[in-house]
């Protein structure tokens, strides 16, 4: 019977745990690199909203963690991801997305960019525009799709 009390009792602390480590962990924001960026961005149905970066740039230094927040604020949203790209380790990838200052937000859906952002940076503001302009894409995507049947 001890053994038994003591197995229910590891038991539950390692699901206590595991609970607390998903809790708190890390906001999905999800890096991109040459030779992920493509692939990702073309992920059928789904829209990535992606902040292009440098680590010497003082805007960029200036956001804080309000990409990592902004991440966190989006969790539970389907078919929306939030992506990020230090513009000086992954060179080919902003050259090809056309980026030349910095911070640079673009939303991309089925692999073209649909939008750049250019408002306030909050994490409100952020969460509305993609929002909206997923829903956007997502809509003239299903229509262009039904146009070719």
């Amino acid at each position: 019977m001890k053994k038994l009390n003591r197995s229910l009792i590891l038991f539950l602390l390692l699901l206590l745990v595991l609970s607390l480590i998903l809790l708190y962990a890390e906001a999905e924001v999800i890096t991109l690199t040459p030779e992920t960026f493509s692939d990702k961005v073309k992920e059928k149905d789904t829209a990535w909203f992606v902040k292009f970066c440098v680590p010497w740039c003082k805007h960029c230094k200036n956001l804080g963690s309000l990409w990592e927040d902004l991440g966190k604020a989006m969790e539970g949203e389907d078919e929306i991801e939030i992506g990020e790209v230090d513009c000086s380790a992954s060179k080919p990838v902003c050259t090809k997305v056309d980026i030349h200052s910095y911070p640079t937000f673009k939303l991309f859906y089925d692999g073209e960019e649909v939008a750049k952002y250019q408002g306030a940076r909050n994490v409100e503001s952020l969460k509305s525009f993609v929002l909206e302009e997923s829903e956007k894409a997502a809509a003239k995507a299903q229509l262009d799709s039904d146009q070719d049947l």
